[in-house]
């Protein structure tokens, strides 16, 4: 579920309500002669309703400072303040929220800001609210990825010729297949299924094997957040030295530019297909291995395709996401 361009005061359910390693994205601008905004994880949407978590920018005084708090039987608890906030007037942002079981992790423009404790029991938690000086572009959730262990997790349901992945929808025109598990990878650890290094964010630069290699039917699904002020990223599939596919998007030109490495020498580019990314807002990227070639979905979207420049399939077995996002699940 996802909300854009809201009209504020703005106040929704948080479908599901919170839970364990769920994110909550809100991307928007700081106009420049904001004073303060806020949001709040609250307990119901009436008025007078407990607040587990008020995320309180305020620009009166310099530097801009950030308060935290808690408002619980029509108290205020005491207040948290940190300051410098990385939270500029004039600029775009990206809040990323992540639930963990005693605090709310919070991140802001891809950098770890703070971590605030509980006060309140998450599952009392059902609504967001965001008011104040602010533009607010998207708010969106993701749900924390299945655990292992649980049979069910390869077994998502799917349409006619559409397959279906945790946190994606189906994408036109991919024929059904089986869902793969999940694995996350950091610099200095060894991929596991299912497992995380830390909690919230995965590093970037990530890095991880692909187990098995590529084979035709299987996809990589990549979710995360573009940095509001990003000039490029890219993804790549790794066949030893070799680069199999770069996935290049390049904000300074507008373009996404698509590639091959051989032997220490890149190909030809290929640069149609326009610009579906935007600058602080979420985005799914979905890589399914076909045939003759790659077929690369963006936000269930775009579609464009990459033929196959090295044949031996088994033998691309590296994804990497680098550059100016941040990522919030990989799965293969």
């Amino acid at each position: 579920m996802a909300f854009y361009n809201p009209r504020l005061p703005f106040t929704d359910l948080i479908q599901g309500g919170l839970q364990v390693m769920k994110t909550i994205t809100v991307t928007g601008k700081v106009p420049q002669e904001a004073d303060r905004f806020h949001v709040n994880l609250q307990c119901g949407s009436r008025a007078g309703a407990d607040i587990a978590l008020h995320f309180n920018p305020r620009f009166d005084r310099n530097p801009a400072y950030v308060v935290t708090n808690t408002f619980k039987q029509s108290s205020w608890g005491e207040e948290e303040r940190k300051q410098p906030s990385p939270f500029q007037q004039g600029f775009s942002f990206t809040l990323i929220i992540i639930v963990q079981q005693d605090a709310f992790q919070l991140n802001v423009n891809g950098n770890h800001f703070m971590t605030y404790k509980h006060r309140l029991p998450i599952h009392v938690v059902d609504t967001i609210s965001v008011q104040g000086k602010v533009e607010v572009t998207s708010i969106t959730f993701q749900n924390p990825a299945p655990q292992p262990g649980y049979q069910a997790q390869f077994a998502y349901p799917t349409q006619a010729g559409v397959p279906s992945y945790p946190g994606f929808g189906g994408q036109p025109g991919f024929p059904a297949q089986p869902a793969f598990p999940p694995q996350f990878g950091y610099p200095g650890y060894a991929a596991q299924p299912g497992f995380m290094a830390q909690p919230g964010l995965l590093v970037v630069p990530y890095r991880n094997v692909i187990n098995g290699g590529l084979s035709i039917g299987r996809t990589i699904n990549i979710q995360g957040v573009i940095n509001p002020n990003a000039d490029r990223f890219t993804v790549n599939l790794l066949c030893n030295s070799d680069i199999a596919l770069h996935y290049n998007p390049r904000f300074g030109e507008n373009v996404v530019v698509r590639n091959n490495k051989s032997r220490d020498q890149w190909g030809q580019e290929e640069r149609s297909g326009g610009m579906p990314f935007h600058k602080g807002h979420p985005f799914r990227l979905s890589i399914y291995c076909d045939t003759q070639c790659y077929r690369i979905v963006v936000n269930e979207n775009q579609t464009i395709t990459f033929n196959h420049r090295q044949q031996h399939l088994q033998q691309i077995n590296v994804l990497e996401v680098n550059g100016d996002l941040s990522l919030n699940s990989v799965i293969f």
